[in-house]
């Protein structure tokens, strides 16, 4: 079996290598592997504490970034001359996005998982304690790890009955979640908890997700927009977040149905910010509209009823702002972040797609979340959030969710300095 998957490195290895001629991003990830292991053996930040402890943290891409950065910022708030840490990533989409994160001493890319190169990235970070977010499962890291005796964790992590690990032939990556590899893995819902224990993981505990302390303590400090409060008004907006072509096509539709006898004001903040898909959006949208960037302070903003967020960086205060959320991604490859908008306590609609969120599936389970599939389910579940009592109960369902899920970044920590 690890003829077979070192085979598979290779083979992925070369894909992207082809890939890398035609594709930005698989170029990315070709390019910023190139000379890695002689900038992160020059890198000068590590050790400079002799008596700090490393820690590093390992992610997949931004999604897993965000999961893990609540424990990064823990760690250096509470006690920064303690821990240095070192932050890898996987994809390109993500590291070049948080490749200057300041909070993390150093960043780079994690080489591809081989013998060889497993051991000289340890070699050269020198990690006293070493951190897996959510999905990352690497043979020859952590099996490097392991002999080294270094206390590994995996954090935040979900699991479901169709994943590899509980299949029949699934016995080489089954024994990665045992003990000789993870010295404890915190999950986040109760069917991975139970999953796990039944195939005799006991080194597995329910923590919860760590984005639940991070959108809180946002939501928290969020910014004000007087601009944005300018536009709403006393009225109710509906708060479309992350929004994608499919999204964006069942939201018209909505509009030239209803015509909007429910919500007054509209806030767009789309997926895409480029020029030409903004005017797409104006021609498109039955309603006069407004792009935040043409709001000026105290003047009338006449009748536009729809708002078009043409930057990036507001959303997550946005929802402040809303009655009720349609966060976007639902009929793509998966739904965006819907912890932002229920942190503001807001009853959240999306699409199909929302199975591997665990948050999703605990929120439609409660009655505070809402996947629709078309133009009449929608219709129909903003007329029944139109009632009071409804929204009152679903803003208090979504409330109770985050009441009770807070605290997984804490219990980690306190395993962690334990170490």
């Amino acid at each position: 079996m690890i003829f077979l998957y070192n085979f598979g490195i290779y083979l992925y290895y070369f894909g992207i290598w082809i890939a890398s001629f035609f594709n930005k991003k698989a170029q990315l990830w070709r390019k910023g592997r190139q000379h890695l292991f002689k900038r992160i053996e020059n890198q000068t930040i590590i050790k400079k504490n002799k008596n700090s402890k490393i820690v590093w943290i390992h992610v997949a891409s931004l999604g897993e970034f965000e999961q893990g950065r609540p424990l990064i910022e823990h760690l250096k708030k509470e006690a920064a001359e303690k821990y240095q840490i070192v932050l890898s990533f996987f994809s390109p989409s993500g590291y070049e996005l948080r490749k200057n994160y300041p909070l993390a001493d150093f960043v780079t890319y994690m080489p591809l998982d081989t013998v060889t190169n497993a051991k000289r990235f340890l070699d050269a970070i020198q990690p006293d304690i070493a951190v897996f977010v959510k999905y990352e499962f690497w043979f020859h890291h952590l099996k490097e790890l392991k002999s080294r005796q270094i206390p590994t964790l995996l954090i935040a992590a979900v699991f479901r009955p169709d994943q590899i690990f509980f299949r029949s032939y699934g016995t080489f990556f089954r024994k990665l979640l045992t003990n000789d590899y993870f010295n404890q893995i915190f999950v986040q819902d109760k069917a991975s908890l139970a999953l796990l224990q039944n195939i005799g993981c006991q080194q597995v505990v329910l923590a919860g997700d760590t984005r639940i302390d991070r959108v809180t303590a946002i939501a928290a400090a969020a910014k004000t927009f007087p601009l944005i409060q300018q536009f709403v008004g006393n009225d109710n907006a509906l708060i479309c977040g992350s929004t994608w072509a499919a999204d964006e096509t069942l939201i018209f539709n909505w509009l030239q149905k209803t015509g909007s006898n429910v919500f007054k004001k509209i806030i767009i903040a789309p997926h895409e910010i480029g020029k030409t898909h903004i005017q797409d959006l104006q021609k498109k949208l039955p309603h006069k509209t407004i792009c935040y960037s043409q709001l000026v302070d105290n003047q009338p903003i006449d009748d536009a009823m729809i708002l078009i967020i043409d930057n990036i960086g507001m959303l997550s205060a946005l929802y402040r702002y809303g009655k009720v959320a349609y966060v976007g991604g639902g009929f793509g490859t998966g739904i965006h972040n819907i912890l932002e908008p229920a942190a503001f306590g807001l009853p959240i609609l999306f699409g199909t797609k929302y199975q591997k969120f665990v948050e999703a599936n605990a929120l439609i389970a409660a009655g505070g979340a809402f996947s629709v599939q078309n133009l009449e389910q929608l219709t129909q579940k903003i007329a029944f959030l139109e009632d009071s009592n409804h929204w009152n109960l679903a803003s208090n369902v979504v409330n109770q969710y985050l009441n009770q899920n807070q605290g997984a970044t804490i219990f980690i920590l306190n395993y962690i300095n334990k170490l």
